[in-house]
C-alpha cells in the first residue's frame, strides 16, 4: 500500500507543542525569579470548600469523593458536610498558629447557602477563588457552550456578590475542563486558573473568545500529587505517609529554588479530610515545616500572581 504524499503532513507540526494555548518553555532554562523580600520559594496554601449534592447526576462522570452508595448516601454526604461545619474551624486555627494566609476555593452554591461560613472565612483573612457551582456541575467536552458559559458566569457572579471580593482565580470541580473553559474564564474576568499541573511556576495561557472579550490567563499550578485527598483518599496512603510526601516535595523545591532562582510550592487541603481529630496534628506538622524557613514567602494565590508578573517584567 502506498501512502499519499500528504498523509504525514500536519499543519501544526513544529518545535514545541501542537497547540497555541501556551509557549514552549523548559523550566530549567527560564530566567530566575525572585519573590518579594528576596525570597526564593513562594508558598500557596489552598483550602477547598465543597458541596456534594446528595442526589448527584454524575455527568459526565462521578466526581472523586462524591456519593458512592445507593441513594440516599447520607454517610458520605454528612462526612463531606463535616468539613464545612467542623473541620474548617480546626484548619483555620492551625493556619493562624503558623501565620499562613490561605486561598479559599469555594463552590458558589456553598458560599450562597452558608453566609455564616463566608463571614468566618472573611474574618480570618484570605483570598476567595471560584470553585465552580458545586461538585456535581462539571465542565466537560461535548457540553453545550451555552450551558457551560452560563455555569461559569453564575459561579463567578455569585461568589463576587457573596464575598465582596473581585474573585480573580478559578479552580474547576475535579480540575476538569472543556476545550472552551479557559476562554469562558477570560470572558468573565478571571485572571488565573489552578487546573493544570504541568509546571512548578506560573505561566501564561492564551485565550481566544468570540463572546465578550479576548484575554490571557495565567496558569497557577496547584499540585495534585501531594494534596491530601489524592494521597490519602485516592491512593489510600496513611496520614504519616502524606506528611512525609509533603515535606519531601517542599524540601526539594526549596533546594531547587536556591539553585535556579524561584519556585512555587502549592498545597491543596480539604477540611473534611485533614480537619478530622485524628489528622489535624498531621496538618499542624506540615504547616510548621513549610512556614519555618527564612527563604519562604507565603501569600494567597493572587498576590503570588502579581509578584510573578512584576518579577518577570523586571527581568
Amino acid at each position: 500500500m502506498t501512502l499519499n504524499d500528504d498523509y504525514l503532513d500536519y499543519p501544526r507540526r513544529h518545535h514545541g507543542y501542537d497547540h497555541k494555548r501556551y509557549e514552549w518553555s523548559m523550566l530549567s532554562e527560564r530566567a530566575p525569579v525572585t519573590w518579594p523580600e528576596g525570597k526564593s520559594l513562594a508558598v500557596w496554601v489552598n483550602i477547598s470548600l465543597q458541596f456534594y449534592p446528595l442526589n448527584q447526576r454524575g455527568k459526565p462522570f462521578k466526581v472523586p469523593n462524591g456519593m458512592t452508595m445507593p441513594y440516599p448516601d447520607l454517610r458520605h454526604f454528612s462526612l463531606r458536610d463535616y468539613g464545612n461545619r467542623v473541620g474548617i474551624y480546626r484548619v483555620l486555627k492551625a493556619l493562624a498558629a503558623h501565620n499562613i494566609t490561605p486561598t479559599f476555593a469555594i463552590n458558589a452554591q456553598l458560599a450562597e447557602q452558608t453566609p455564616y461560613l463566608v463571614q468566618r472565612l472573611k474574618e480570618h483573612g484570605g483570598e476567595f477563588i471560584a470553585h465552580g457551582w458545586n461538585m456535581d456541575h462539571l465542565h466537560y467536552g461535548g457540553q453545550p457552550i451555552e450551558e457551560e458559559a452560563e455555569l461559569v458566569k453564575r459561579s463567578v457572579d455569585t461568589l463576587r456578590r457573596v464575598t465582596g471580593q473581585p474573585v480573580r482565580g478559578w479552580l474547576s470541580p475535579a480540575k476538569h475542563q472543556s476545550f472552551k473553559t479557559p476562554d469562558l474564564l477570560a470572558d468573565n474576568g478571571i485572571e488565573y486558573c489552578a487546573d493544570w499541573v504541568n509546571d512548578d511556576m506560573p505561566y501564561r495561557c492564551f485565550t481566544q473568545t468570540g463572546h465578550t472579550q479576548a484575554g490571557n490567563l495565567t496558569m497557577m499550578p496547584l499540585a495534585t500529587e501531594i494534596e491530601d485527598q489524592f494521597v490519602m483518599s485516592q491512593n489510600l496512603h496513611s496520614e504519616d505517609s502524606w506528611v512525609t510526601q509533603v515535606k519531601d516535595a517542599f524540601d526539594f523545591l526549596l533546594e531547587e529554588s536556591r539553585e535556579q532562582g524561584g519556585r512555587l510550592f502549592a498545597l491543596n487541603l480539604h477540611p473534611w479530610l485533614v480537619g478530622q481529630p485524628h489528622r489535624i496534628a498531621c496538618l499542624e506538622e506540615v504547616l510548621a515545616h513549610i512556614s519555618g524557613h527564612p527563604e519562604v514567602w507565603q501569600a494567597p494565590a493572587g498576590e503570588i500572581l502579581d509578584a510573578f508578573h512584576h518579577a518577570t517584567e523586571q527581568a
